[in-house]
C-alpha cells in the first residue's frame, strides 16, 4: 500500500510540473489560449486578451472581406462599417478614426482583436440600440448639408418623351422643390446647376468633393425603347469600381481632412489605406440611403419601386461622399410622362426624398449616438 501511494504521490507532483511547464512556455512565448467566452476563442497576448475576429463577425452577422495586398478588414452591416488593417492600432468607424490600445494581431493564421475593439465596435456598433431608437425616432432631419444634382442641362436634354417632356426640366424642378424642403429644415444644399445650364460631370463631382456636404443626390428620370416600364429606382456607385484605385488616386491629389489624420500628411501609402477606407465606407452608407428612399417612396407614390441598382456612373465614381443616383420615372412611359409633367407629382417625389434621407439620417445618428 505504501508503494502505491508513493507511485500516486510521484504521479501527481509530475503532472503539476508538467503543467507547470507548459504554462511557463505559453507565458514565455507571450501567447495562451483562455477560456472562450459566447462560443468565441479567446487568446491573451502578452497581457492583453484578444478574440477571433471571424468569430465575433459569425456571432454579430457582420460580413467580412479581406484584401491580402493591403492586409485590410473591411466589415459591414446594415448602414455601419468598420476597416482595421494588421498590425496597427489606428481603425475606422463609420468615417470617424479610434484609437485602439493594441494593435490589430494574428494568431495561427488567424485574425485577432483586442478586447477593446470587441467592446467599443462589436457590442455597441454592431448592437441594435433599442433604447435609443425611441428617443430618436422621427423628428428633425439629422443633415447639415446636401449637394442635389439636377441630372442634363443646356445643350443636353437628357432623355425626351413621345410628348415633349424634356428630362433636364423635371430634373432641375425637382432638385429646387428638394433644395426648398430641406432648406426650410435648417439643412444647407447646393445645387451643382440652378438653371438650365450645360456642367460637366467632372465638375459636378468637383463641387461635391469641394462642398463638405454629407451627402449626394443625383436626380434623374429615365427612358427604355420598351414604353410600358415605369417605376422609380436608386442607383449606387457599383462594388466594381475599385476603391484602392480611387484611393491611390485621391491620396495623390487631395488632402486628408478627417479629424485627428495628421498622421497620414507624409505618408502616401498610409493616406491611401484611409481613403479606401473612406470609399469602402461611403458605399455602404449609399446602399442604405437607397433602401430607405425605396422604403419610403413604396408608400409615397403610386409607382413600382423597381429596387436597388448598382452602376459604375461617373459622378457616383468621382463624389467622396455617400451619393446615389435617383431615377424618378420613364419620360418614355405615356402615364409617367403625364404625372411628371405636373407641378403636384413632382412635389410629391421631392418629399419623398425628403423622408428617405429624413429615414437614412436618423439610421445614421443611431450609430452616432451607440459610439459616444
Amino acid at each position: 500500500m505504501k508503494v502505491s501511494l508513493n507511485i500516486i504521490m510521484k504521479t501527481n507532483n509530475y503532472l503539476k510540473l508538467f503543467f507547470i511547464c507548459i504554462a511557463l512556455i505559453f507565458l514565455i512565448s507571450g501567447c495562451a489560449t483562455i477560456p472562450a467566452v459566447d462560443n468565441i476563442p479567446t487568446y491573451s497576448i502578452s497581457g492583453v486578451t484578444y478574440y477571433s475576429l471571424a468569430s465575433l463577425c459569425d456571432l454579430h452577422g457582420v460580413t467580412m472581406q479581406y484584401d491580402t495586398f493591403l492586409r485590410t478588414a473591411y466589415l459591414s452591416k446594415d448602414a455601419k462599417s468598420a476597416s482595421l488593417r494588421l498590425g496597427d492600432s489606428l481603425i475606422l468607424v463609420n468615417n470617424n478614426i479610434m484609437h485602439l490600445n493594441s494593435c490589430i494581431d494574428i494568431y495561427q493564421g488567424a485574425i485577432v482583436v483586442p478586447r477593446q475593439f470587441k467592446e467599443q465596435v462589436f457590442d455597441i456598433l454592431f448592437k441594435q440600440p433599442t433604447s435609443v431608437t425611441r428617443q430618436l425616432s422621427g423628428g428633425k432631419i439629422r443633415l447639415n448639408k446636401v449637394v442635389i444634382d439636377a441630372g442634363h442641362g443646356g445643350n443636353d436634354p437628357g432623355a425626351i418623351g413621345k410628348n415633349g417632356l424634356r428630362e433636364k426640366d423635371v430634373n432641375l424642378d425637382i432638385a429646387k422643390r428638394l433644395s426648398s424642403l430641406l432648406r426650410s429644415e435648417g439643412v444647407q444644399t447646393i445645387l451643382t446647376r440652378s438653371k438650365d445650364n450645360f456642367i460637366p460631370l467632372s465638375t459636378r463631382v468637383s463641387i461635391a468633393n469641394r462642398s463638405g456636404a454629407d451627402l449626394f443626390i443625383s436626380i434623374h428620370s429615365n427612358a427604355n425603347r420598351s414604353r410600358s416600364l415605369s417605376g422609380f429606382e436608386v442607383y449606387y456607385v457599383a462594388p466594381s469600381v475599385s476603391d484602392s484605385k480611387r484611393a491611390a488616386f485621391t491620396a495623390r491629389n487631395a488632402s486628408l481632412n478627417l479629424k485627428e489624420a495628421v498622421f497620414a500628411s507624409n505618408s502616401l501609402d498610409l493616406k491611401a489605406i484611409v481613403w479606401d477606407m473612406i470609399y469602402t465606407n461611403s458605399r455602404a452608407e449609399s446602399i442604405e440611403l437607397s433602401r430607405s428612399l425605396c422604403k419610403v417612396m413604396d408608400s409615397n407614390i403610386d409607382a413600382a419601386i423597381l429596387g436597388i441598382k448598382s452602376a459604375r456612373f461617373q459622378v457616383l465614381k468621382g463624389v467622396r461622399t455617400p451619393g446615389v443616383l435617383v431615377e424618378v420615372g420613364f419620360v418614355s412611359n405615356l402615364n409617367e410622362e403625364r404625372l411628371l409633367r405636373t407641378g403636384a407629382y413632382r412635389e410629391k417625389l421631392a418629399e419623398g426624398i425628403l423622408e428617405g434621407l429624413r429615414s437614412y439620417s436618423q439610421e445614421m445618428a443611431l450609430v452616432e449616438a451607440a459610439l459616444r
